[in-house]
């Protein structure tokens, strides 16, 4: 997943400049979207928590070794009587009282030191599974991270070619705006002459605020368009910026080959793969907790233990080391049936992914037909769409020389071009729409990432 982005993220800047403003290409767009959207670095960090939660210190098959030490001082009053002792001179008589023996602030001083080293050398190969579950949970984050760089792709271009449309819907109205302009200059000059009457000026008036009214809205569409483009790319754009308005397609798409494609590299039904292989290692798991654990332990241990004034200890200082190891083994032969309701769970939740996999199966195979049929429509709509832009286009040509010849009036010229406006932009939509499909189904059939943009 990580040589996908780094590969996509090399990438060469694109640095274009029109009408003073910087053109952001789909390329340096995508660039910019993969080293900075916010989503994709979450995606990545959370791939990474999975990847050392995979790794070989967090498996359970590596020894445990602590160290301990210690020191304490203990001063203490202490009396001590001492046994009667025999009469020398008389053996037969009773025996002599000794004096007790008092010691006042006696001070006892211990040390003690050891490394203790703890090994599982067998334990029912719940831990051998449970590894394997790790690593099969990494790959299910790499799979996550890389469904994310999908929607983030999916998102940052169905918003990009939203500001490539506005952006040329803007341009169509700022055009009409002129036309409709000349045509009040020709209007007023017309009246002034007395060619034609006050109610041709009105309704170019009128025309100019309604295209006006609409060139602001348009406007205003396209600003927001590329604030919530910036988004997705991390605001790494100045506000001030256009993009391109090409846009080309992958004619060549075989739609067998991409519902073979779709059924092996569909994120989610890798996913579901995923689920299953660990639900798998966790009825295997499960299944360890009936058999014994055997375990290795060893130590080293170091103690010293020293008296001053204090006459009834027995030994001034003592110090004392060694080794120790041994082998246990533990069996739970019975624990109230937990162990038995795990295993049960854990097979029960094993049908249920293969259960889902299988549902999934269906609902991938339907999502990429209608992407796929949806695709093909807006193909067709583009190209009905460029059919109507030249009956449009030949349409307001020849009206607009017989408006200026005077042989049609300004309501039959306003109606043509209305109907080339609405023309333009339907086409405009078409071709957007069309591409965001295409993308639609290379996600679906998980080819989004193996394609040029």
């Amino acid at each position: 997943m990580k040589s996908r982005i780094v590969l996509y993220s090399a990438l060469v800047l694109l640095g274009m400049f029109g009408n003073s403003q910087q053109v952001l290409g789909t390329e340096y767009a995508l660039k910019l979207a993969l080293e900075h959207n916010y989503g994709i670095k979450i995606a990545n960090n959370l791939a990474e928590l999975a990847e050392n939660n995979a790794d070989i210190l967090n498996s359970g098959y590596l020894p445990t070794l602590t160290g301990n030490a210690g020191a304490s001082i203990d001063r203490q009053n202490t009396e001590g009587q001492l046994a009667p002792q025999p009469d020398p001179d008389n053996p037969d008589g009773p025996a002599i009282q000794r004096p007790p023996r008092i010691a006042n602030g006696a001070e006892t001083r211990r040390y003690n030191a050891s490394l203790n080293l703890n090994y599982v050398l067998f334990d029912g190969l719940g831990r051998m599974y449970n590894y394997k579950r790790l690593k099969e949970e990494y790959q299910l984050s790499e799979l996550d991270a890389r469904e994310t760089v999908e929607t983030t792709i999916t998102q940052l271009f169905s918003i990009y070619y939203t500001v490539a449309q506005f952006s040329e819907n803007t341009r169509i109205l700022e055009q009409t705006l002129t036309i409709s302009k000349d045509r009040l200059t020709r209007a007023t000059y017309q009246f002034d002459y007395g060619q034609s009457t006050k109610l041709e000026v009105l309704n170019a008036e009128v025309d100019i605020n309604n295209d006006s009214i609409n060139l602001i809205n348009a406007r205003q569409q396209l600003r927001n368009a590329k604030r919530d483009l910036m988004v997705v790319l991390g605001n790494k754009m100045p506000i001030e910026f256009d993009v391109q308005t090409d846009v080309s397609f992958l004619l060549n798409l075989d739609k067998e080959e991409l519902l073979s494609k779709t059924q092996m590299n569909n994120i989610d039904l890798l996913r579901a793969e995923k689920n299953i292989s660990i639900s798998q290692f966790d009825v295997k798991a499960s299944k360890a907790q009936f058999l014994p654990s055997v375990g290795l332990q060893g130590s080293y241990g170091w103690n010293e233990t020293a008296n001053n004034n204090n006459p009834i200890a027995f030994v001034l200082q003592s110090t004392s080391s060694g080794v120790s190891g041994g082998v246990n083994l533990t069996w739970n032969l019975f624990d109230g049936g937990t162990s038995i309701t795990r295993t049960k769970n854990a097979r029960i939740n094993l049908e249920i992914q293969e259960l889902q996999k299988e549902q999934l199966q269906m609902d991938v195979e339907r999502n990429f037909n209608n992407a796929w049929e949806d695709y093909q429509n807006k193909l067709t709509v583009l190209g009905m769409q460029e059919g109507n832009i030249i009956t449009a286009s030949n349409n307001f040509e020849r009206t607009q020389e017989k408006f200026k010849l005077g042989q049609v009036n300004s309501i039959e010229f306003r109606q043509a071009q209305i109907n080339l406006i609405n023309a333009e932009l339907n086409r405009n939509q078409a071709k957007y729409q069309a591409k965001v499909a295409e993308l639609e189904v290379l996600r679906i059939s998980g080819e989004l990432l193996n394609v040029d943009f």
